[in-house]
C-alpha cells in the first residue's frame, strides 16, 4: 500500500497554490499561507520524513544553506 502523499508534498507538485519562493533539486520555500508576520516563511525538503531530525546529515545541512540564499530577498521586503 503506497503511503499518502503529505500536504507538504502535495504543495511541491503544485497540487496545492502556494507563493513559491525558491526551489532546488532537494528542497522548496513558499510564503506561510498564515503567516504569523509579513514575510513568514517555510523551507522544507523534497524529501519526505516522518520527523525533520530523520533527515540525513547532508540534507540537515544543506537546508541551512538554501534557507540563507532568501534572506536578503526577505530583508528588501518585510522588516525582519
Amino acid at each position: 500500500m503506497d503511503a499518502m502523499a503529505s500536504l507538504f508534498t502535495k504543495i511541491i507538485q503544485g497540487e496545492i497554490p502556494c507563493h513559491k519562493l525558491l526551489e532546488d533539486d532537494s528542497f522548496f520555500s513558499f510564503l506561510d499561507i498564515n503567516p504569523i508576520n509579513p514575510g513568514h516563511t517555510l523551507v522544507i525538503p523534497k524529501r519526505e520524513v516522518d520527523y525533520f531530525f530523520d533527515l540525513d546529515n547532508n540534507l540537515l545541512a544543506g537546508i541551512l544553506v538554501f534557507g540563507k540564499k532568501l534572506v536578503p530577498a526577505l530583508q528588501a521586503s518585510v522588516k525582519c
